[in-house]
Order: structure tokens, then sequence, then C-alpha cells
């Protein structure tokens, strides 16, 4: 990966590439932000970097033995953890294990959030965690002495997800750390991050993607409509996968636009046997994914609310959410947007807390029937 190919973030870009040059190498570093904001692809391009034989003033050689490995993932003193979780197919396994599934998935696209990376691996109910086993693997790797490189670096993906013993390991890593190692922490949410660790790691801030570097990196895809440039940039509000979303929808998005459609529908019409259908059905889905609907729902009727105040330039949603909404955001109003919002949100915590889904979808969706006619 090199900077070039990161979108945006170049105030980000010249703040790495001078800490190198003036070899003021922070030992660790937390990149936090929102997804979608490139923090993946700049750690990378920031790990190749450093590493880099012959680096320019602004970006990797991209021709050195260094480089070549690192554009495959597969440097001897780049290594990964990530969110796994317990598959039958390994004994204990560790974030090693699903490592050539990591690399075609950053290889694809290293914008991807957590959902998506959850259903690569076929992790079904599984919530992705960090183990504390994992621990054992970075110190093992961390106490052996660099291969080929200056540097040793250790990128730990969404480290929010870190079991809490693995945690306070990894913490006594980073107060002492072992000579010429470079811990990236990659958060989407800072503070589920142990305090300590927050502490003694650099913080780099990742803001939204400006909204001209967006429609510049959308314009390089190949076959894609001009025309529809514009409306995804404005969809994305500052994410590239976001932006990516629109322009060709996962899976995932159309499944919980769907059931969304269903729940609303079944509810309007008092259809209770349709409901416990729908509320089993959503339970089996997997926990991370259940989040995701409650988070994608709740994200919908906040836009149907909105675009009942004829403000297109604040409405952020597709070309068929927006169609269908012409008849039901009229549903959404002053008196029920904000019950609607808390039980969606609500939703989200009884799942985080492991909650029995079967009866966490049939509560929500019956109080859906109350709300809707409100």
């Amino acid at each position: 990966m090199f900077f070039k190919d990161v979108i945006g973030q170049a105030e980000i870009k010249k703040r790495l590439i001078r800490s190198v040059q003036e070899q003021r190498i922070s030992h660790a570093q937390l990149f936090a932000g929102q997804p979608g904001t490139g923090k993946l692809a700049m750690a990378l391009a920031y790990a190749q970097y450093v590493s880099c034989r012959n680096r320019t003033e602004d970006d990797s050689c991209g021709v050195c033995p260094s480089c070549h490995k690192y554009q495959k993932l597969a440097h001897p003193d780049l290594h990964f953890v990530f969110p796994i979780f317990n598959a039958k197919q390994f004994n204990k396994p560790v974030s090693d294990d699903f490592l050539p599934l990591w690399r075609e998935k950053v290889k694809t696209n290293p914008y991807f959030e957590l959902s998506e990376w959850l259903s690569h691996i076929d992790a079904g109910n599984a919530q992705g965690e960090i183990y504390e086993r994992e621990s054992e693997s970075i110190l093992r790797k961390l106490n052996l002495k660099s291969f080929e490189s200056e540097f040793k670096v250790m990128i730990i993906w969404l480290p929010e997800k870190m079991n809490p013993a693995c945690s306070n390991k990894l913490l006594k890593m980073i107060e002492e750390p072992p000579k010429k190692t470079l811990f990236l922490l990659i958060s989407e949410n800072e503070e589920g991050v142990i305090g300590t660790i927050r502490s003694r790691a650099q913080l780099v801030k990742f803001p939204f993607i400006d909204n001209a570097s967006l429609a510049a990196a959308l314009s390089k895809i190949e076959g894609i409509d001009p025309d529809i440039i514009p409306d995804a940039v404005h969809l994305a509000n500052g994410s590239y996968n976001r932006a990516l979303q629109y322009i060709t929808p996962g899976d995932d998005e159309q499944f919980y636009f769907q059931k969304f459609q269903e729940m609303m529908r079944f509810a309007y019409a008092r259809q209770v046997r349709e409901l416990i259908d729908w509320a089993d059905e959503m339970a089996k889905i997997g926990r991370d994914k259940q989040k995701a609907y409650f988070a994608a729902a709740l994200r919908l009727v906040r836009e149907y609310f909105i675009s009942n105040m004829k403000r297109n330039e604040l409405v952020y949603m597709n070309r068929d959410e927006k169609e269908w909404g012409k008849k039901f955001a009229p549903f959404i109003n002053e008196r029920n947007i904000v019950p609607f919002a808390n039980e969606f949100e609500l939703g989200i915590k009884h799942i985080t807390m492991n909650g029995n889904p079967r009866i966490v979808f049939l509560d929500t969706a019956l109080r859906m029937v109350r709300l809707i006619k409100r």
C-alpha cells in the first residue's frame, strides 16, 4: 500500500512521513476514527514507508524487496492481529490461522468493516474477539530479532475487541516494548480501548474523507456511471466504504433494508404471526449482523424523519430507500421518532449484552405495532 493509494487524509500523511524522515517514530500509535476513513490503509502505507529501503520524499519506492513483500502483505517483519472466532477446524485459533483470508480481504479493499470481515470468514453467530491467547503469539513474534527491516511492525485491527486479559498483557508490551517495535492500533471505538493503552499510545485522529478526494477515488473505478458519483459522495458522508455500498450495495445492506421493510409492513398490518416468524429469522443471523441491523434501522427512521422536512441536502439515503420512503416516511413523525430511535438503540445494547436474540427482536417488532400508528 502506498500513501498515494490512501484516499484523502493529506495532513495525516504529511505528519507520518515527517516522523519517519525526522526519526521520531512513536513506538505505539492509535489510529482512531469512524469506519471507512482509511485507518487500516494508512497503517499499511506507513508501515511500508518505514520499512522501504529507498523511500522518496512522499512515498515508498515500490521496487525494493521490502515494498514487494509489503504489497503482498507477506513481509516477515509485518504482523497482524484482528478479531476472529473459535472456528471448529482450529484448536485454540489465533489470527495467523486466518491470515490467508485476511490478506485476501485487505488486498481487495482495506476499507472494510467488522461485519464484512466476519462474513468473509463465515463467523456465523460469533461476534469476533481478540482472545487472551493472542497475546502469547504477539509476545513470541516481537521478541524475535527483525528479519529484514529496521522495525518489526504489529498492526492490531480493532483493539477494542480485545479480551481484557489480552489487553492487560499487551499493555505490558507497550510499556516495555522490544527494541525497534512499532505498534499500530486501528480503532473505530477509541473509548472501547482500555484507558491505560490509550494513554501510552500516540493518538492519530482520522476525520471524515473530504468530498473532492472521495469523488476522485470513485471516478477511478472501472465502469462506474459518472452521474451517480455526486449522490454517492453525498450519501457517504466522508466514508469510502459507504460510497462503495451506494454504488454496489452489498448483500448485507440489501438484507437489512429488506428486513426493515418487512418489520414495518407486518407491524402496520398488525400481523403478529408474521412478526414472530420474522423475529425467529433475525435470531439466526449472528450477533454482529443483528447489531448492524438495528443500526441500519436507526439510521433509516432518522433519515425518513428528516426527509419529511423537504431538506434534501440533509438526507443520506440511496435510491431504493428514497423511493420506498415516499409512502413510508409520513409514518415517522415528531410523536414517534424518539421512541423509534430508543427501541433500536436498546436493541443494540441488549444484543451486545448477549440477550436472547429471539426475545429481543420479537419485543422490538411488537413495539413497532404501537409506534407506527402513533
